[in-house]
């Protein structure tokens, strides 16, 4: 029987990816007591980062956000393979957004919401969280953004 978050998920219209391996010497997910640690999501799809290069430059802001948006869906599919039911998350506790920024480039919150977004859109209240939103220089395989959550779990 689906879960209350699986039907969520179907009513949005998103479908779970399989959860990404580690791409170097770490693990994916860490619990600890009842927190769920998730490393950080890149924007993958079918195998592929979907969005490369550095905000302020040749990515969009509204590209930036489905980027965003997308290491969120991973993170959930982290989050499920991790804890087998995603009825199981209390809350979001806080999500951390990386931003592949030119130097210039000061909308790293409004790129990261593409991920916050996603989480109330999915948990309501419970998905409601603490967030930082940071420009990098660069991220691993040239990825526009990645993100890394914690999670209460139940």
């Amino acid at each position: 029987m689906a879960g209350n978050i699986d039907a969520r998920l179907k009513e949005l219209g998103i479908e779970l990816p399989q959860a990404a391996a580690p791409a170097a010497n770490y693990v994916p997910t860490v619990q600890s007591g009842s927190m769920l640690y998730i490393s950080g999501q890149l924007p993958m799809l079918d195998g592929q980062i979907r969005y490369k290069g550095k905000l302020g430059g040749d990515v969009s802001v509204e590209d930036g956000t489905a980027c965003a948006r997308l290491c969120a869906i991973n993170i959930l599919a982290q989050a499920k393979a991790a804890l087998g039911d995603l009825d199981r998350v209390a809350r979001i506790v806080k999500l951390v957004g990386f931003v592949n920024s030119t130097p210039d480039f000061g909308e790293q919150s409004k790129v990261v919401n593409g991920a916050s977004d996603l989480m109330a859109e999915v948990f309501g209240d419970k998905g409601k969280h603490a967030r930082s939103a940071v420009g990098v220089s660069s991220l691993p395989f040239g990825a526009a953004v990645e993100v890394e959550a914690i999670l209460e779990i139940a």
